[in-house]
């Protein structure tokens, strides 16, 4: 697994719980030296007993924790560049849906060795859109709901969203959009600095 999603991981402890709850969650997992680098590949175990510690630190179950983990990624300032270039998918949320299947597609270019989970979207109804997120890596469907939940709430949208895992590593979420104006969003700002590694 490439080094940028573990360090995610790393990160939101870090910023979230403070570096000391990471580096006993880090000794818990058996990593050493206890963190991760952006650019390097790890195997992929590593960052399953990562989770597992974590979860375990927390007494949250590790689907909880993942979906905290995507909140984390488009709302803490630390890692402000991610929610930027994801809010260039769109002027509006059924926009920024439209452009996820091109996501994994559009991080390559950036990251050519990174692979994120596959995502498709199909409409299901009138303002209903069903996505499936695959992935060889338990609990990143959860790590997408909490994204998703956090860029409709930034762009003042008013949703319902719900997870059915289908296989082990696939999942379907399910997006009810009810008024994609409820709410003034978060400003966007197309002229802040780019998206860096150093930043995770």
């Amino acid at each position: 697994m490439h080094g940028l999603i573990n360090r995610a991981l790393q990160c939101f402890v870090r910023d979230t719980y403070g570096e000391d709850r990471w580096l006993d969650v880090a000794r818990a997992a058996g990593l050493d030296p206890p963190r991760f680098e952006s650019m390097l590949t790890y195997d992929d175990a590593l960052f399953r007993d990562a989770l597992a510690a974590l979860s375990r630190s927390l007494g949250k179950p590790e689907d909880d924790v993942m979906e905290d983990v995507g909140t984390y990624l488009v709302s803490h300032p630390n890692v402000e560049a991610l929610r930027r270039l994801l809010r260039f998918g769109g002027v509006t949320f059924e926009e920024f849906l439209q452009s996820l299947d091109d996501l994994p597609e559009r991080a390559r270019l950036a990251v050519p060795d990174l692979d994120l989970p596959q995502l498709e979207l199909r409409e299901c109804g009138p303002d209903h859109y069903c996505l499936n997120c695959s992935s060889r890596q338990p609990g990143f469907g959860h790590a997408m709901l909490g994204l998703l939940r956090t860029m409709a709430d930034d762009y003042g949208a008013l949703v319902i969203l719900d997870i059915e895992p289908q296989a082990p590593g696939v999942d379907v979420i399910s997006i009810s959009l009810v008024e994609s104006a409820f709410a003034q969003g978060r400003s966007f700002d197309l002229g802040a600095r780019g998206i860096n590694a150093d930043d995770l």
